[in-house]
């Protein structure tokens, strides 16, 4: 199996592997059958979040905003997402 990752991550994972005085691919197969064993269900994620005590769960509003705030409240927040995209296309 052939995997690409960035150097950052290739200099971390290498770092950590010697620190835990094992091999970058002994780490990573243990790194990867404890991942799919886990598995990143959306309820195994948030039972993995709580038992860190990293649970985030916002109060939901008593009554939702009316399709008019909502708009109101998001109006032009796309535009940052849509000019990166016209930036990189243009720089193809």
């Amino acid at each position: 199996m052939i995997v690409r990752v960035d150097d950052d991550l290739h200099a971390r994972l290498k770092a950590r592997a010697a620190a835990e005085g094992r091999s970058l691919n002994d780490l990573m197969s243990a790194t990867l059958a404890t991942a799919v064993e886990l598995g990143t269900t959306r309820k195994t994620v948030r039972a993995r979040a709580r038992l860190a005590g990293l649970l985030v769960v916002p109060e939901k509003p008593a009554r939702p905003p009316s399709r008019k705030t909502a708009l109101v409240a998001t109006s032009g927040l796309g535009q940052a997402a849509s000019e990166a995209l016209a930036a990189e296309r243009a720089g193809r």
